[in-house]
């Protein structure tokens, strides 16, 4: 009889982990309870351990402040140029009516 492959979603996994290493419950138990390996469960900590240093890392707020800055500054621009376009249309018309074209 073939095993059946079972995918745990990330938040599952750390729920896995969370119940041995923060409610001391035995290791034994949580992977007879989930259905898993103690290998598997051994390679999930690995991996959230590993990864564990990105929750303290700063989202670097500076760099979005940058971002919407540089938009209000092309969005100004972009408003500029619109004006621009309207007036030399605006002249185009004068111009065309006075030579007597439509």
């Amino acid at each position: 009889m073939a095993k059946q492959h079972r995918r745990f979603e990330a938040s599952d996994k750390v729920k896995i982990i969370r119940e041995h290493l923060l409610e001391g419950k035995p290791l034994s138990e949580v992977c007879e309870k989930y259905g898993i390996a103690p290998t598997q469960f051994y390679q999930w900590q690995k991996i959230f351990f590993e990864n564990g240093q990105a929750a303290f890392e700063s989202k670097k707020p500076g760099r979005e402040y940058e971002l919407e800055d540089k938009l209000k500054r092309l969005n100004k621009k972009l408003a500029h140029k619109d004006e621009i376009i309207a007036e030399i249309m605006a002249s185009h018309v004068e111009l065309k009516k006075s030579l007597g074209q439509d």
